[in-house]
């Protein structure tokens, strides 16, 4: 590692592209359960708090991008993987695959609306 000091403090926000705003709103909104602390209005746009990091969803081509839904997958955390799947499996979200346990997490992938892939997170086990 570097011993100099590195100016970035933290990441402030991740942008997720969507293609159908309404829907994204109402998925990460309603169904997630984020606070919306901002719609942008004019541009279909706005920001959701998960807590430690703000989610920017966006409409891709309102400015000019063309949408590809993101494969790597945003991890939530959560503390219990296997109730907040649950929770949303009643709320209709479809996962793509069982849960994992890697051996020190537990982690269940699904997608929203537009399928940016997601994921809950849970690790049980420390660091080694």
């Amino acid at each position: 590692m570097s011993s100099e000091t590195s100016f970035v403090t933290g990441v402030d926000f991740a942008t997720v592209f969507v293609k159908d705003y309404p829907a994204a709103v109402e998925f990460y909104g309603k169904i997630l359960g984020l606070e919306q602390s901002a719609d942008y209005g004019k541009t279909p746009g706005g920001e959701f708090e998960t807590g430690n990091l703000t989610l920017q969803v966006m409409d891709a081509a309102a400015i000019g991008r063309e949408f590809e839904p993101s494969t790597h997958p945003t991890a939530f955390h959560v503390e219990d993987v296997e109730a907040a799947r649950a929770e949303l499996e009643s709320k209709g979200v479809n996962f793509l695959a069982d849960t994992i346990d890697s051996g020190v997490c537990h982690m269940a992938i699904f997608s929203d609306p537009d399928g940016n892939v997601l994921m809950l997170h849970h690790r049980y086990a420390p660091r080694d």
